[in-house]
């Protein structure tokens, strides 16, 4: 069974991780910086400052900021927050591939292709595609090995006392087994 405690250890976890992406980000900025590539420079420059400015921000305050909330025990142990925070990070982890994409297309090593981006028919299918086959794939999975949590199967058959049956499913090898009627003029 999930317990608090184990609530708790994953929101250490999310809290560690989002330091960790923290850390990347402004080492993005840095090696930008440091390597005195004009291009690199302004590209990251302008993810923070440019038009799409908000989802940048956006992408920094779900997946670094919100995090650090989970350093007071009682968020960390809310099952509330713990559900409400990691709906807020896996948005901002959308944010991210957001500003990856979108922040390259629209500024173009070109000065006459700077424009806002606006997503082609190809992209709208595609990513209505990628939702397809991840709910396809889900769905598949899920039919054909649901889940079954082993700790609990092992105690269900530690505490029955009764051993497994020589046939799994309870009818002997060769035994004729017949389906039931529920016709009321049977027999």
């Amino acid at each position: 069974y999930v317990t608090i405690e184990h609530i708790e250890s994953m929101n250490k976890i999310i809290t560690l991780t989002g330091s960790i992406v923290g850390v990347a980000y402004i080492t993005e900025f840095f090696i930008a910086w440091y390597s005195g590539v004009e291009f690199e420079s302004y590209a990251f420059i302008n993810r923070g400052t440019g038009p799409y400015w908000w989802a940048y921000w956006a992408m920094m305050t779900c997946n670094v900021i919100s995090p650090q909330l989970f350093w007071s025990k009682t968020i960390r142990t809310s099952i509330v927050w713990t559900f409400v925070l990691s709906v807020i990070v896996n948005i901002g982890m959308w944010f991210e591939r957001f500003v990856i994409i979108v922040t390259s297309l629209h500024r173009d090593y070109l000065p006459s292709s700077w424009a806002m981006f606006h997503p082609t028919l190809f992209d709208i299918s595609d990513y209505l595609f990628s939702f397809g086959v991840f709910f396809t794939l889900f769905l598949l999975f899920a039919k054909f090995l649901p889940v079954v949590n082993m700790a609990e199967v092992k105690s269900i058959i530690k505490s029955s006392s009764a051993q497994l049956p020589k046939s799994v499913s309870g009818v002997a090898k060769g035994e004729r087994v017949t389906a039931p009627t529920f016709n009321k003029n049977a027999d």
